[in-house]
């Protein structure tokens, strides 16, 4: 008899303590059916009951900031890219996820670095993406790993109507890659803490960056004029190009074409002092700072980035997953395998409020490098990192 009442009595304590939850999300179609299959599962196994609504993406970041101090806004964001974190940090209304994770150690460390602001994990990462190099097996059977052996292929499949490789040379985002290679940066990361007064932009790499981009174009005769993304894409799903450097997001367009695809890192350029590390952009769970369920809402974070969460949500959207169990298990997949390596060989995007400075001068700087041979980099990209300190003081 004492047994079953206190069996009772925690039953009656389960009830009592189970939390209803809100979750803002932006997702949509088959990633907003696994959503809601996992608060199901979360509160059959939990009690606790989740309110899924639906929150137009750009919309998101406003809304916080201005229902979260109200009491009106969710438990949970899921998802918010990591760019808006430091914003979102300086405001109050997301609260640090330290205490709640106590292993980290299936997470992509990029992933949680992209997370991290001034030391504090504010957001647990959910997917990534990366750009990568892109080939076409029929035209590149094997992924060139050296700078001399990526010439090669490219100058062999270049002419009559064919390139041998392509991308939008003018896009700061996806050339971020070479430039660290080179040491250039945005912001000097120290231990974690970007330094906003010490942009990297203007220094000897970033030159040689700028000078290796420029060659590609008016050296080793490789990239037009006139070529942006879209027309990288068209070229290569048409089989006219053999290689191109791109995301995730045009992996749909490329598997409807039936090329054989091949992806892989881009090789270390010429001279650089370090490896190819591209830009990588990571979408988290964020916790309101207001909530006043935040370990439900933060186990509920956990659940859907934990492995079979991850596979099964690769499986809904095709986002490359953080989990790196969930990596192994997907290991069959290129497209998951091939961005994996890159998302984990990369940098991410700085995550703080500056960040907002730096895009339009240093995109201008970038475009205007590819715009004619031999140009004064060192000139161009010094006024770019002069209107950016302007921008931030």
């Amino acid at each position: 008899m004492k047994k079953a009442l206190t069996v009772l009595s925690l039953a009656l304590l389960g009830s009592a303590s189970a939390a209803n939850l809100t979750v803002w999300t932006h997702f949509g179609g088959a990633e907003l059916a696994w959503l809601r299959a996992q608060a199901d599962a979360f509160k059959k196994a939990t009690g606790h009951n989740i309110q899924l609504v639906s929150v137009p993406f750009d919309q998101i970041p406003d809304k916080l900031i201005q229902s979260a101090p109200k009491g009106q806004g969710p438990d949970l964001v899921v998802t918010l890219p990591q760019d808006r974190l430091g914003q979102l940090a300086a405001a109050g209304v997301i609260d640090s996820m330290d205490r709640y994770v106590t292993s980290r150690s299936d997470l992509d460390r990029t992933a949680l670095s992209a997370m991290t602001y001034k030391g504090k994990l504010f957001g647990l990462p959910m997917f990534a993406e990366s750009v990568a190099l892109i080939y076409n097996k029929k035209l590149v059977p094997q992924a060139p790993t050296t700078w001399a052996q990526f010439l090669s292929a490219a100058q062999k499949n270049t002419g009559n109507g064919r390139f041998g490789f392509l991308m939008d040379l003018s896009n700061a985002y996806m050339n971020y890659g070479v430039i660290s290679a080179y040491g250039g940066y945005v912001f000097k990361n120290n231990n974690g803490t970007l330094n906003t007064k010490d942009v990297g932009l203007a220094n000897a790499g970033a030159d040689k960056a700028a000078a290796f981009l420029n060659d590609l174009r008016y050296k080793y005769n490789l990239v037009p004029e006139g070529v942006d993304g879209g027309a990288a894409k068209s070229a290569f799903v048409d089989g006219r190009a053999a290689m191109i450097l791109t995301g995730p997001w045009d992996m749909g367009d490329i598997k409807k074409a039936g090329i054989d695809y091949g992806i892989a890192p881009f090789p270390t350029p010429p001279g650089a002092s370090g490896k190819w590390s591209p830009f990588v952009g990571v979408q988290g769970a964020m916790l309101n700072a207001y909530s006043k369920n935040k370990a439900a809402a933060a186990q509920f974070a956990r659940e859907i980035v934990k492995s079979d969460a991850q596979v099964s949500f690769n499986k809904a959207g095709g986002r490359i997953p953080v989990s790196l169990s969930a990596r192994t298990k997907l290991k069959n997949d290129p497209v998951v395998a091939g961005f994996g390596r890159t998302i984990s060989m990369g940098t991410p995007m700085p995550n703080v409020v500056e960040m907002g400075a730096v895009w339009a001068p240093w995109s201008n700087a970038v475009a205007q490098s590819v715009q004619k041979p031999n140009q004064n980099y060192s000139q161009i990209n010094e006024r770019a990192v002069q209107e950016i300190n302007k921008n931030i003081k």
